[in-house]
């Protein structure tokens, strides 16, 4: 991705809030900047996570790496503090037998202070997230 991923931790981003959790494979896997590294769910749907940003971002393009997610809904929040959520997209994934989801959500420049992820559905009891990715600018605060 070109402009300045605000999911990372390199860049700020807090993990804010994870339903499961593994410590072999901790939620703050997806904000290392690799796909070797993952989150992975506990079982049962929905799970989600939330990250948040150091500032309020805008935001031009949302992208997930995962594996058997069926149903993702993306939502964000401009507040100081994790709630007042509004969603920005929900979509159920394709099926990749064998091999990484990668999906890619363009936002219409949505500021965001916090990203939400929610896995509603599963093609499988155990789903993992590899990178989440949130490409944008600062806003001018």
């Amino acid at each position: 991705m070109g402009a300045a991923d605000w999911c990372r931790s390199s860049a700020g981003a807090a993990l804010v809030l994870a339903t499961s959790s593994d410590p072999q494979h901790p939620a703050e896997n997806m904000a290392d900047g690799s796909s070797e590294t993952f989150w992975t769910t506990t079982g049962m749907f929905p799970q989600e996570f939330i990250i948040g940003f150091p500032k309020c971002v805008k935001i031009s393009k949302v992208a997930i790496q995962c594996y058997l997610v069926r149903t993702l809904r993306i939502e964000r929040s401009i507040s100081k503090d994790p709630v007042d959520f509004e969603q920005c997209v929900e979509k159920d994934l394709q099926h990749t037998e064998g091999q990484l989801q990668m999906e890619e959500f363009p936002l219409p420049d949505f500021p965001a202070t916090y990203l939400r992820f929610i896995i509603k559905s599963a093609f499988d009891h155990f789903v993992s997230v590899h990178r989440v990715m949130a490409e944008g600018t600062a806003e001018n605060t």
